[in-house]
Formats: C-alpha cells, sequence, structure tokens
C-alpha cells in the first residue's frame, strides 16, 4: 500500500511539473497598447475651437435654436438653426470621451470618460467649463479591433484615448486580466439625451433640451440620470455648476438607453426592456419588464404604448430586425400587441398620431400609429436615401443623424414630407 501511495505522489509532483512547464512559455504576437492621457491633462483638455467637418456624428441634441452634434468620443458641433433650411455653423466644443449631453437651466452636462463636465452655454460666444464631477463614471476604454490581444491597462497612468500596435515577444504565463467595457461600441455609441419633463421628444423647451431614443442621459427636476451597461447614477444638480453624484447602483445587464416618462424609467437592454419607478431618483424601484429574443433595443414610449425597435447583428446578437409595439395599460403586466418587421432599426422618435423610425440603411420610415396593429400599413412616407440612426421630432420638424451627416425635414403637410437640410460627412 505504501508503494502504491508513493507512486500517486510521483505521478502528481510530475503532472505539476509539466502542468509548471505548459502554463509559461514563449511566444510572439501582435498587441494592443493603450495610449493614455494623462488626468492632468485631460481634465484640462475642454476648449472651444473653430471646429470641423462632421467625420464620426453620434448623438444630436436641440436646445432652443441650437442644434449640438456629437463627434464621437472627440466632442460636440455646435449648429445656430434660427434658420432651419441653413443651419450655421458655430464652432465646436472638444471634450475627450464625450458621447452623451443634456441641458438644463443654461449648463450643459457632458460625459467625459470617466467625469462629467458642467459646461455654460448662457453667452454663447463666451462657453467655459464651470464644474466636474471626477471619476465617476466606470473606467472604460475605446472600441478596438478583435484581431489583435490587448495589453494590460494601467488606470494609474491616465485615461486610454487610443491604440497601438506593437509586435511582441515574451513569456508569457495564462494570466486573466481585467476585463474593461468598451467606451463605445459602434460607429454610433449605443450607450442622445433627452428631455423628460414632458415625453422626450415633443418639443424643445428653454429650460431643458430635448435628444432622441438612444439616450443614456435623462433629466427630470434637479437631477441628471445615467445609465451605462449596468449600472445606474443620479447626480444632483441644485448647485447647476457643481453637478454631484449622489447615488450610483447595479441597474441590470447590459444597458443600452434610457427613456423617462413621467416618474418612470424605461430602459432598453439587448434582452427585453425593463421598467422603473424613479419617484425616488436616489432609489429607484424596479416594476415589471417585457423580455425579447437578444438584440439592441432603444425603446420611446406614448400614454399606455412603448415602442421598441430590436436589431440583430454586431455586438448586438440574434438576427431578428423588428418593432415591437407594447401595452403598458397594466404596467405591472406588459403584453406584445403586434410585431413589424424591419431591417435594421435603429433609434425612434413619437409625435401625437406619428411614428418616426429610423431603419439604418433601409433610411427614414413615418408612420401614423392610430392604429397599432395597422402601423406597416399606415405608412405615410419613407426616405430611403440616408442611413438614419437617430430622431428628434420637434411639433413640426423632424432632426435626424446618420452615419452619412445631419438632416432636418418639414413634416407640417404630412402628404408633402419634405427634407429641407442637411449637412453631410466629409
Amino acid at each position: 500500500m505504501k508503494r502504491i501511495f508513493s507512486i500517486i505522489l510521483s505521478l502528481i509532483g510530475i503532472s505539476m511539473i509539466f502542468a509548471s512547464c505548459e502554463d509559461k512559455y514563449t511566444e510572439e504576437y501582435y498587441e494592443l497598447q493603450p495610449v493614455y492621457l494623462s488626468y492632468a491633462d485631460f481634465r484640462q483638455s475642454v476648449k472651444i475651437t473653430s471646429g470641423h467637418d462632421l467625420e464620426k456624428p453620434g448623438k444630436i441634441y436641440n436646445w432652443n435654436q441650437w442644434i449640438f452634434i456629437n463627434e464621437l468620443t472627440e466632442g460636440i458641433h455646435i449648429y445656430d438653426n434660427s434658420n432651419p433650411t441653413s443651419p450655421q455653423y458655430k464652432g465646436f466644443i472638444t471634450i475627450p470621451g464625450n458621447v452623451d449631453i443634456a441641458i438644463q437651466n443654461n449648463i450643459m452636462y457632458a460625459d467625459s470618460y470617466i467625469d462629467l463636465v458642467a459646461i455654460d452655454l448662457s453667452d454663447m460666444s463666451n462657453i467655459k467649463e464651470v464644474g466636474r464631477a471626477k471619476s465617476v463614471f466606470t473606467y472604460s476604454v475605446p472600441a478596438y479591433e478583435s484581431g489583435y490581444r490587448l495589453g494590460k491597462i494601467d488606470d494609474t497612468q491616465g485615461v486610454v484615448v487610443d491604440w497601438t500596435v506593437k509586435k511582441v515577444r515574451k513569456e508569457t504565463e495564462h494570466i486573466d486580466y481585467p476585463v474593461y467595457p468598451l467606451y463605445y461600441a459602434e460607429k454610433f455609441s449605443d450607450f442622445a439625451s433627452l428631455n423628460a419633463a414632458a415625453n422626450g421628444t415633443s418639443s424643445a423647451a428653454a429650460v431643458s433640451g430635448v435628444g432622441g431614443s438612444m439616450a443614456r442621459f435623462g433629466l427630470t427636476g434637479n437631477n441628471l440620470l445615467s445609465v451605462d451597461n449596468s449600472s445606474y447614477y443620479c447626480f444632483d444638480l441644485s448647485n447647476p455648476s457643481t453637478p454631484t453624484l449622489k447615488y450610483k447602483n447595479y441597474i441590470g445587464w447590459n444597458v443600452e438607453t434610457m427613456f423617462l416618462y413621467g416618474a418612470r424609467m424605461f430602459l432598453g437592454t439587448s434582452t427585453g426592456m425593463l421598467v422603473y419607478d424613479i419617484t425616488n431618483t436616489s432609489s429607484p424601484t424596479y416594476i415589471s419588464n417585457f423580455w425579447h429574443i437578444t438584440g439592441c433595443d432603444p425603446v420611446v414610449v406614448q400614454n399606455n404604448k412603448a415602442y421598441v425597435t430590436i436589431r440583430g447583428g454586431n455586438i448586438c446578437g440574434g438576427t431578428t430586425n423588428r418593432l415591437d409595439v407594447l401595452d403598458i395599460t397594466n404596467i405591472s403586466s406588459i403584453g406584445l400587441i403586434r410585431s413589424y418587421n424591419m431591417e435594421s432599426p435603429y433609434g425612434l422618435g413619437i409625435d401625437d398620431e406619428l411614428l418616426f423610425l429610423c431603419d439604418g440603411k433601409a433610411g427614414l420610415k413615418i408612420y401614423t400609429i392610430s392604429d397599432p396593429y395597422l402601423i406597416a400599413e399606415n405608412m405615410i412616407a419613407k426616405f430611403s436615401d440616408i442611413h438614419a440612426y437617430d430622431a428628434i421630432p420637434l411639433g413640426s420638424s423632424l432632426l435626424l443623424i446618420g452615419d452619412d451627416g445631419f438632416y432636418q425635414y418639414d413634416y407640417t403637410n404630412l402628404t408633402n414630407i419634405k427634407q429641407i437640410s442637411a449637412i453631410k460627412v466629409k
């Protein structure tokens, strides 16, 4: 018996040696290494410049006569839209890592990687940063090519703003490094702020602005609400120039968009819609959900119905592309009214009995929705010569952003909806 026990111990020892040998080996490969912007430089980088052409447009926002167009992770283009047929370029606000904005009481709130920045717009000829909440958002990194290995990230060096490819040769061990979330995942960020004071899309207000359905920011009272992939943030805006994080907590998984409607928050996730009561913004209460197959899904709400687009492919997963119309009369038991097939739907906007749907390369589709069972049969206009991403209806005019630029449409006459201006990507 002792001999058998000795043999077993020997075999275990040999296997451990081989295992040790297998855990370390030398290899040669190409690696993506992070390019850092130091925290000191990062927090001194907000500035106003003469700007440049649209290159990688993200989300749009409307405030009074002003249009703000995000340039993904770079900042905000500013246009004077006093004459919608000919918007005038007024400059660019450099904001590293920016994707979303919201405006209230002349203050623009903008994400900037891990910080929330407050920018004073009371004098549009003298725009300036007036406050900053530091290190409030989850540390994230820019999108990267999946064909390369990711080098180790040292978040003490600053924020990651880019990647460089380097050939490396080294002894490698099987070590799992922390996985950082991507700051943006696609050409457009699926992570446009909206005015939560009303229904989020009806009209611009003097106090607060209006954004689109791809929102991750929302305003309610003296609070700015925000979501990332899994967390909910509530910022106190009682002192407008000094936003203060007063609450952060887990809210779900694969959260993509936020829509505020009254005292409720509707979250679009990759697997369904979540509904929360935000009567107490510092402690949102889960109400219900509506699960669907995997896909990206912004949502808009009006009265007792919710409209959800589901997009498959890319990071969204799944293969289904459709519009779901939901009955939310009983918010605790949401029911499906009907589904409509689409090609590649992104954002959407709603104005009374009109639904504006951005169907990717298939363009902009406009429907009357008085009968939720006959929406497909009631398409009143289609613009297929654009790549539609998100839309903001403003009562008589529609703002639209897409892969190829920014567009405005006049829909005062529903029998003759027409494009009135365009700012193309260069």
